[in-house]
């Protein structure tokens, strides 16, 4: 793969050759990507959940960037055209592990049962909650590192078939 198909400028163009049907699975699953991941950290306020540490400012765009990437992660999977290969997994884990790390990062420091059983109440306030904000720009960055590579994926050359 050529070092300039991950590139900004290559997403942007897979981006302008999308169909409608693309957009329509952004614009679906962005709200839904919202309410999975806002409402268990009651980011998004519920009569359901609660929390025990009030959200911080950085939860809610940390929470709306994570909806818009996984969106156009998911959009990419929507077909426009015959595919030669039935399973195409690129950058299906780094996807995973972004909206993963991303549910960590905007969640209540002592409302996570493994912070909180590893480090205990003070433990998870002292040492994961300032570690969050480090745990969200990781999984931005997982999530758009997906994007990018399924973008590009979109824009490389196929390969002629072996004879």
């Amino acid at each position: 793969m050529l070092p300039s198909s991950r590139s900004p400028r290559a997403a942007w163009a897979a981006l302008r050759g999308w169909p409608r049907r693309r957009w329509i699975a952004v614009a679906a699953v962005t709200p839904s990507a919202i309410v999975v991941l806002g409402v268990p950290t009651a980011l998004v306020p519920t009569p359901l959940f609660s929390r025990s540490v009030p959200p911080v400012w950085w939860n809610y765009p940390v929470l709306l960037l994570t909806a818009l990437l996984s969106a156009v992660v998911v959009a990419t999977y929507v077909r426009t055209q015959p595919v030669s290969s039935p399973d195409d997994t690129t950058g299906r884990s780094l996807g995973s592990a972004g909206a993963v790390l991303s549910f960590l990062a905007v969640g209540c420091p002592v409302c996570n049962k493994a912070a909180l059983l590893l480090l205990g109440t003070s433990g998870a306030l002292s040492y994961w909650a300032p570690l969050q904000p480090a745990v969200a720009l990781l999984s931005l960055a997982l999530l758009a590192e997906a994007a990018l590579r399924r973008l590009a994926t979109e824009t490389a050359c196929p390969a002629p078939a072996a004879a």
